[in-house]
């Protein structure tokens, strides 16, 4: 995970409405209006949620028809692990240097452990 990616990922579950979003999709997968109508919002607000949280790769977004030829969209929380520690934040950064310079890790400095 770069540090693009690390704050698309901080900025998508750093807000309210969004962790409510992930708590009802926890059980399984709701199309966009029965989800609206559960957290209280009007569906053009919880797009703009949903298209940041499917930009950040937690959640997916796919049509369906009904039986009577309703197009549905419905959302799914994609699987996430992400553990937020100096060792994520570090990974991320130097990731991003060698992608800069084409060496892993190469940020012109000494790692704390003593290795260049």
């Amino acid at each position: 995970m770069d540090s693009e990616e690390l704050l698309a990922f901080l900025a998508a579950v750093g807000h309210a409405q969004r962790i409510r979003i992930i708590t009802e999709l926890a059980p399984g997968r709701l199309y966009v209006s029965e989800l609206a109508r559960r957290l209280g919002v009007s569906r053009p607000l919880l797009y703009m949620h949903l298209e940041r949280m499917e930009k950040a790769g937690l959640v997916v977004g796919h049509l369906e028809l009904s039986d009577d030829g309703k197009a549905l969209k419905y959302f799914e929380l994609a699987p996430f692990d992400v553990q937020l520690n100096v060792d994520t934040i570090v990974a991320a950064v130097r990731h991003d240097q060698s992608d800069q310079t084409g060496r892993p890790g190469d940020d012109g400095q000494h790692s704390a452990k003593g290795t260049p």
